[in-house]
């Protein structure tokens, strides 16, 4: 019985680590074995090479973009980076992505309908279901997996937002991170979003520290991304690779220095309506968009830039201002990685996609815009006064801003909508730029065949000629959905070969086939008039959904609904779409956070000493307390003993000169609790204690030393649950200017005991 356990763990051992290794069975032996060396015929097992002369690839997704953002695309933000490889390459102006981050990603890298891989929304929101649960299926190999077992170095770099938080943590499981799905290494972080000063980042499958850091993450991606490229070809020239770059631009935070914010002082002061109107006349006169489209009107709820007042122009234009830098800078360092590739000789052979947005233009920012200081935000709304008092903050380390939703439809001209309604190409209509030299001779040439995210994959793997495996790492792959169009390097007029595909998206659904296209919005909790989210709002029930039918060969931009005059070809659609959604586990259909489990709140936490990386802990609405159990070695005692959270909310416990102080910090003001006298060298109980009637009090070796009353302590306590808490140095953005950088703890946090009651 002993053996036939220890066999299982053996097999089961085995199993988890072929999810990290490159398919390579054991192979007969071909030379010939003689009793000595003189007598035996040496061979070697062959090693899998990648096809004679396939390029390098380079992917590289940028976040929250627009259709008419870029100037590549007709926007008025520089990017002469995109525009370069545009002109010496081709622009597909009919590309479609998801609509949303992770469903992207996940179509992107397997080249499967998100669904199909159980990523039909973010992976934070997931539900119990197989469309739903956000762990892509091994059967669904990514492209990195492919070509690893193909001969290829692969490496990704950014975002990464392709699995569940609870996975996520130091404890892992490691088995879906991008070094478990094919990537050799990876430089990034995992999340939806990270501070662009003070990314949370991860290397390999460690939580690594940065700080004090100097460099804005686009910086850090770009240069990484060289050394991998330096590294690689200079150890193996004749090797190619696969890079995959997602930027964590242009997601909010947006944040960027001010040389690049202040390059377009005034530059907006015109509003989003005028900058409609002059994308929307470039793209015309390049031929980005059809000739017989139509530049929609505002979307309901949002103002005229001419009915804002001098003060709301003000903000809302800096808002603006900050984001076009931190698109410019973004091309900037993405130039950096391609003017290293043709210094080194590699720029002609490496096959260059960039997607510009996993989604249209972002709609977070409510209508007034945010900067992440909830405080203020969240009682006074559209208040312009505290808006106007952080214009110098927009961009820097001390806001987590978004732009207003005025400019969201502006960033997607000339398409209605935006980010996450899938029901409209404002959400799915991206930019998508290739530039392969040595294999696409057509420079600067435009291509209007209807593409997918999911057609990326195949039309690399035939671009590249590597073979798709039957078996990955023992796991029979699933069918592609995605269509190769390689075709159109050399047709411009090739018609489409991606006749089909559905969308589908916290309910809001679309169906496209052969230029038509059936739509349905379903409202997710909308924004009231303050630009916060409207407390009365209830669910619609889905059989209240009114479906809407556009040609989009006569209306590209979905201005003319056919519903009432064609309803043949409506119900046609809508039947084709309950087939798709049926075989890809679209259903069942989910309002926005419907379904998603609540978190697990544990009556006790222990976080031992020696921890180098955040420790996520749910807290719940009822009374918490934090208990730090210390050692001092000299009654000059420095530095952090926990911390959680950023500038713009957080708190964090730190010995200054000797004596405790608990900082609380909404983002625009602080609030203290210290104690009084300098503590001597040995052990020490320090206690936070947060009441249910909304009391902090600090204790100090039991003995209460201060106490003060707060309002909603969500945004203190938020981060301990989303982003981790931190033990003997404050990680990433500090909590506080009080100190500098990390601040590390000069004393010994032997442990951190966090305590409250179920809710």
């Amino acid at each position: 019985m002993k053996k036939v356990f220890l066999l299982a763990a053996l097999l089961l051992s085995i199993t988890a680590l072929s999810v990290y290794a490159q398919h390579d069975p054991l192979k007969p032996f071909k030379g010939k074995i003689g009793k000595t060396l003189e007598e035996t015929e040496q061979a070697w097992p062959e090693r899998v090479e990648a096809p004679k002369g396939a390029p390098n690839v380079v992917w590289i997704l940028l976040d929250d973009v627009g259709y008419g953002a870029s100037s590549a695309f007709g926007g008025l933000i520089e990017t002469p980076t995109f525009e370069r490889l545009s002109n010496n390459g081709l622009r597909y102006t009919n590309f479609h992505t998801t609509g949303i981050c992770s469903p992207t990603r996940a179509a992107l890298l397997t080249g499967r309908n998100a669904h199909a891989v159980a990523m039909g929304h973010h992976a934070e929101l997931s539900i119990g279901t197989p469309g739903y649960n956000g762990d892509i299926p091994f059967e669904a190999g990514t492209i990195a997996e492919i070509f690893k077992e193909n001969g290829y170095n692969t490496f990704a770099l950014g975002k990464w937002h392709g699995n569940a938080p609870k996975d996520l943590t130091a404890a892992g499981p490691f088995n879906r991170w991008p070094t478990s799905r094919g990537f050799e290494h990876f430089y990034g972080f995992m999340g939806g979003s990270t501070d662009q000063w003070h990314p949370n980042l991860v290397e390999e499958n460690d939580y690594i520290d940065i700080e004090p850091n100097t460099k804005h993450v686009n910086e850090l991606l770009a240069d990484k991304a060289i050394s991998y490229i330096a590294n690689q070809k200079s150890a193996a020239p004749d090797k190619p690779f696969f890079l995959y770059l997602a930027t964590g631009a242009t997601h909010s935070p947006h944040q960027v220095a001010t040389q690049w914010s202040d390059k377009y002082k005034g530059k907006f002061d015109q509003g989003w309506d005028k900058y409609k109107e002059a994308v929307y006349k470039r793209q015309l006169e390049k031929g980005l968009i059809p000739k017989n489209a139509v530049l929609p009107g505002l979307q309901p709820g949002l103002k005229a830039w001419d009915s804002l007042t001098p003060d709301e122009k003000k903000v809302y234009a800096r808002f603006f201002e900050v984001y076009a830098g931190f698109l410019s800078y973004t091309d900037y360092e993405i130039g950096r990685v391609v003017d290293y590739l043709k210094q080194i000789g590699q720029l002609d052979n490496t096959a260059i996609f960039i997607v510009i947005g996993d989604n249209g233009g972002s709609k977070e920012g409510s209508y007034t815009g945010n900067t992440g200081n909830t405080t203020t935000e969240t009682s006074q709304g559209d208040n312009i006064h505290f808006l106007l008092s952080q214009l110098d903050k927009l961009g820097t380390e001390s806001t987590h801003q978004n732009y207003p939703l005025g400019w969201s439809q502006a960033m997607n001209t000339p398409f209605r909508y935006w980010k996450s309604d899938v029901n409209s190409e404002g959400a799915t209509h991206n930019p998508l730029i290739v530039h392969y030299p040595n294999g696409i001779k057509d420079k600067g040439a435009l291509r209007s065949q209807y593409l997918h995210v999911t057609d990326l994959l195949p039309t690399t793997v035939e671009l590249t000629g590597v073979k798709i495996p039957e078996q990955i790492n023992g796991y029979a792959q699933l069918p592609l959905n995605g269509v190769p169009f390689n075709f159109t390097f050399t047709d411009p007029t090739a018609p489409t070969k991606h006749n089909v595909q559905y969308y589908e998206l916290h309910g809001g659904r679309s169906i496209y086939k052969d230029g038509w296209k059936a739509e349905v919005y379903h409202p997710r909790n909308v924004f009231s008039e303050s630009g916060n989210p409207d407390p009365n709002f209830s669910p619609r029930p889905f059989s209240q959904d009114k479906w809407e039918l556009y040609n989009l060969n006569d209306d590209p931009t979905e201005t003319k609904d056919l519903a009432a005059k064609n309803p043949k070809k409506l119900e046609e659609l809508k039947q084709l779409f309950d087939s798709l959604a049926q075989k890809n586990n679209v259903y069942p259909l989910k309002d926005y956070r419907a379904g998603v489990p609540a978190p697990v709140i544990k009556d006790k936490w222990i976080i031992y000493q020696g921890t180098t990386v955040k420790t996520k802990v749910n807290i719940g609405k009822k009374a918490v307390s934090f208990t730090a159990n210390i050692e001092l070695k000299s009654g000059n005692a420095e530095g952090v003993v926990f911390a959680s959270g950023s500038l713009y909310g957080g708190n964090t416990l730190y010995f200054k000169e000797g004596k405790v102080n608990y900082v609380l910090n909404d983002g625009t003001k602080e609030i203290k609790l210290s104690g009084s006298k300098v503590l001597t060298t040995g052990q020490h109980v320090i206690k936070v204690e947060y009441t249910e009637d909304n009391q902090v009090i600090l204790f100090i070796d039991n003995e209460q030393t201060s106490k003060e009353s707060i309002t909603a302590r969500a945004k203190y306590l938020g981060p301990v649950s989303s982003e981790g808490i931190s033990v003997g140095k404050d990680l990433n953005s500090p909590v506080t200017k009080s100190y500098a950088g990390g601040f590390p703890f000069n004393g010994i946090v032997k442990t951190v005991i966090i305590e409250q009651k179920a809710n």
